[in-house]
């Protein structure tokens, strides 16, 4: 359960560790049979107590561990020629991957009908240039890559949550549940997270009142206290990104496991980059597409790789 049961975090001065949720260990069961392949086998899994942060790092966050450190996102450098030897030297220049909505019904096996390169994207700039997060900052932080992410956890001191941890915390102790807070999607009719509403990627109604990224806590938090652990925006973990493992002997719950290996975790036919666990969806997951804003999935996510839907949260370990 979340209580004050753990007391203040080890470092309750560091920055950001003022307001963690504790979550008391307990073993559930991770991943499901009954949806994407990826997930599955489901199996049970302890996992030890920690403490985390009740909503995703907003851009009024991140933005003052920049103004500290003077720190640049992966987003705000350009490429090296060398790491990236077939790309078009047009492409060697900053910026990240936006979601630019089509104006027409498109085939849903084609996500660069959506998905766009933009120089200039970055964590300031969430659309590209002319864009800015002067009226979103309570907004959670994106185009974020997985070496901004590492670089905000140390100076914060604080941990990235392993996947088992990361979904122990999102179901909110309804193990087995379906969603974040029971087995219905919306209850009453009513919106319990940022997803998108209508056709992807070409409609969105809205009925949930947000088109991209909402403030960070819009929606009703789950059973620990913790906000947007489903839909708004992906979050990364530090897991690299493996199937599911059976437990080697079934009289045994795996204990805090973490995961496979860099090595394993590439995508060779695609790139050579590793690649780590995102979880809980984000406002651009549909019911006609990516219905993946539950707490069993999963995707990998290349960890050089920032995007306008993805963002993070931390942990602290006893």
């Amino acid at each position: 359960m979340s209580s004050v049961a753990g007391g203040l975090p080890p470092c309750s001065n560091c920055p950001g560790q003022r307001h963690l949720v504790w979550i008391e260990g307990g073993v559930y069961t991770m991943g499901s049979d009954t949806h994407y392949p990826e997930e599955s086998p489901a199996h049970r899994v302890a996992v030890p107590g920690f403490w985390i942060d009740p909503r995703p790092v907003t851009n009024t966050e991140f933005g003052r561990f920049v103004s500290r450190t003077r720190y640049v996102t992966v987003a705000e450098r350009a490429p090296a020629a060398a790491e990236y030897p077939d790309a078009d030297p047009d492409q060697l220049v900053p910026g990240s991957s936006v979601f630019i909505k089509p104006d027409h019904r498109v085939r849903l096996d084609q996500p660069y009908q959506w998905w766009h390169w933009v120089p200039g994207a970055n964590w300031r700039h969430p659309q590209g240039p002319g864009t800015s997060i002067k009226k979103r900052p309570d907004h959670p932080v994106v185009h974020i890559a997985w070496d901004d992410v590492a670089a905000y956890a140390e100076w914060a001191r604080k941990d990235v949550p392993t996947e088992a941890e990361w979904e122990y915390a999102c179901r909110g102790g309804l193990d087995g549940a379906e969603f974040a807070w029971g087995d219905e999607f919306e209850p009453g009719s009513t919106p319990m997270a940022n997803t998108w509403h209508g056709e992807f990627p070409h409609h969105n109604t809205r009925i949930d009142r947000y088109e991209g990224t909402s403030p960070a806590g819009s929606f009703p938090p789950n059973g620990y206290g913790l906000s947007d652990m489903i839909g708004n925006v992906w979050e990364w973990t530090q897991d690299w990104y493996t199937a599911h493992q059976s437990p080697a002997h079934a009289c045994c719950v795996p204990e805090d496991p973490r995961g496979g290996t860099e090595s394993d975790s590439r995508d060779h036919a695609r790139s050579n980059i590793g690649r780590r666990v995102i979880k809980g969806g984000s406002h651009l997951c549909a019911p006609n597409y990516c219905r993946r804003y539950r707490p069993a999935a999963r995707m990998a996510q290349a960890i050089d790789t920032s995007t306008s839907h993805l963002g993070f949260r931390l942990i602290v370990r006893p």
